[in-house]
């Protein structure tokens, strides 16, 4: 099972119907039982960073998404589910992440031509082909919608970079856990084409 992480917060129906449109049902779920008992996990997002995670930690979500990690069940995060994997973001102040992966989520500071938030359809250059990119061509469309992105402290967990105008890290990977910038679930046929591969990918 898949169990898609209902905070409150993000395009869950779309992730959702993403996934049921290659062919693997998900379930949409703020039940941390459910989320330790999926084979699957998925952490989805849009949103402020501060809100995002209180409301993790007030539904007592936070443990079990850690834990779905640390098990090395298959996990996926997904635009702000991307940027709540780490230790800190600076969106509006200073917030505590996860502390999943060591680094942080700063703002875009970019010419006056560039236009924040970062919206719409952008180019993937992929650093190491993680599991969910089978199939996929380097310089791949996605969609994206983010005013910050995130700077890991560990180099080798970056899986793309994308620039705007600079290289940011669009993807990171390491072992079980994947985690994207950008939306799959609004990529069209090359997002659904990760989303299968993450249904379809053993972990670790």
């Amino acid at each position: 099972m898949i169990a898609i992480v209902d905070y409150g917060m993000g395009n869950l129906r779309s992730v959702q119907k993403g996934f049921e449109r290659v062919g693997h049902p998900a379930l949409v779920t703020s039940d941390p039982a459910a989320i330790r008992a999926a084979t699957r996990v998925v952490l989805p997002g849009v949103g402020a960073f501060e809100d995002a995670i209180a409301e993790l930690r007030r539904r007592e979500l936070a443990p079990a998404i850690v834990e779905a990690i640390e098990s090395g069940k298959p996990f996926l995060g997904i635009c702000l589910g991307l940027q709540m994997l780490f230790e800190r973001s600076y969106e509006n102040g200073c917030h505590p992440g996860l502390g999943v992966l060591g680094g942080e989520v700063v703002r875009f500071r970019i010419p006056e031509e560039y236009s924040i938030p970062h919206m719409g359809w952008n180019q993937l250059t992929i650093q190491r082909r993680c599991p969910i990119l089978d199939g996929l061509r380097d310089g791949a469309y996605v969609y994206f919608v983010h005013s910050y992105y995130v700077v890991p402290c560990d180099p080798e967990v970056v899986a793309t970079t994308t620039d705007y105008p600079d290289a940011f890290c669009s993807m990171v990977w390491r072992d079980n856990l994947v985690a994207t910038q950008f939306h799959p679930e609004k990529s069209q046929s090359d997002g659904l084409r990760m989303l299968k591969n993450f249904a379809e990918w053993r972990g670790c």
